[in-house]
């Protein structure tokens, strides 16, 4: 992951992070915890009814700049702004808790291993012609509805090469891997909830180019608001719901997604060059940028301490930019 970083430094003469690279908005806005919630739920900073102040990257998925006519999973990352609790990663500045989010329930590649075997093919594919890239999300497509048709589940690989150039605020955004959750384990995940966002899911994008998600992110929120709400899914059998193996779907049936705080965004300016270049050059989001109630489980989540660091470093570093951490709303340029 690191020379396929340096390498892409030396295509851009700029250093882009070794996953979700290209930004589609930065937005500014409050997370309020619900009242009134059991006390399974009532966990780490959703201990108690209360707003705290936030910050979202939505980003799309591969680790370098690629044309949005290519489909690809999309991210959103989540900065809570002021939170207690004792720190996991001490070095990094501030009071925030990260959570980092794809839409896709599950991570294809969900252990070491797996994903190790299959970093190679991946980097192969984002470093191959567009019309290839493009050729492969459709015959993914293709196979994806036909093992559908079948009356199967298609796997979490198949699921991920399928992705299709859907609006980015209309998905529907999830952990994949499990955290802690106070005294439990669970899985986040992130849902529209405002009609004006509920609208959205499952539209494809009218028009289809280089920066299509960017621009589709710029223009709702120039005229809009949005909410989400915020689930937890709590782990109630650890065979059936592995945490170790971040491939394996977690079953509704078994423990349901469980409200447990509400996301709003006033209408706002999303990808004004200030925004731009604070989200991709000063900015940094981390998994292991939280409290020890929330602490990323798992194989996959343990080696993202390592990879994080060393992507947020590079970056920063190549890009002679300091890395600050968002202590108020007033930090992030309009």
């Amino acid at each position: 992951m690191a020379a396929a970083n340096r390498c892409a430094f030396e295509r851009h003469r700029h250093a882009v992070r070794d996953a979700h690279a290209k930004s589609n908005g930065l937005l500014i806005g409050e997370l309020a915890v619900h009242a009134n919630l059991p006390p399974e739920l009532r966990q780490g900073i959703f201990a108690e009814a209360r707003s705290y102040h936030v910050v979202a990257r939505l980003s799309s998925a591969p680790g370098d700049i690629h044309s949005d006519k290519i489909p690809a999973p999309r991210g959103f990352a989540l900065k809570v702004m002021g939170v207690e609790g004792e720190r996991l990663s001490p070095g990094i500045a501030g009071a925030n808790q990260d959570f980092l989010m794809v839409n896709f329930p599950v991570l294809a590649f969900g252990t070491i291993p797996k994903y190790k075997q299959m970093l190679a093919l991946l980097e192969a594919n984002s470093h191959a012609p567009d019309t290839f890239q493009r050729l492969v999300a459709g015959t993914a497509r293709g196979a994806k509805e036909l093992v559908q048709a079948l009356g199967m589940e298609p796997g979490a690989t198949l699921e991920g090469l399928a992705r299709d150039n859907y609006h980015p605020l209309g998905e529907t955004y999830h952990t994949q891997a499990a955290i802690r959750f106070g005294d439990y384990i669970a899985k986040l995940a992130l849902a529209p909830k405002s009609a004006e966002v509920r609208t959205l899911t499952g539209q494809p994008l009218t028009e289809v180019h280089d920066a299509c998600m960017r621009d589709a992110v710029s223009a709702f929120f120039a005229e809009h608001g949005a909410e989400y709400e915020l689930s937890a899914q709590l782990c109630v059998d650890l065979a059936a719901m592995p945490v170790e193996d971040a491939a394996v779907r977690w079953s509704e049936a078994r423990s349901p997604h469980c409200p447990i705080a509400t996301l709003r965004f006033p209408p706002q300016p999303t990808a004004t060059p200030q925004r731009q270049v604070y989200g991709d050059d000063v900015l940094s989001f981390n998994p292991w940028n939280g409290i020890e109630a929330h602490r990323p489980l798992g194989g996959i989540m343990r080696i993202r301490r390592a990879a994080y660091e060393r992507s947020s470093a590079y970056r920063h570093t190549m890009n002679a930019r300091p890395r600050t951490e968002p202590s108020q709303p007033s930090d992030i340029p309009d």
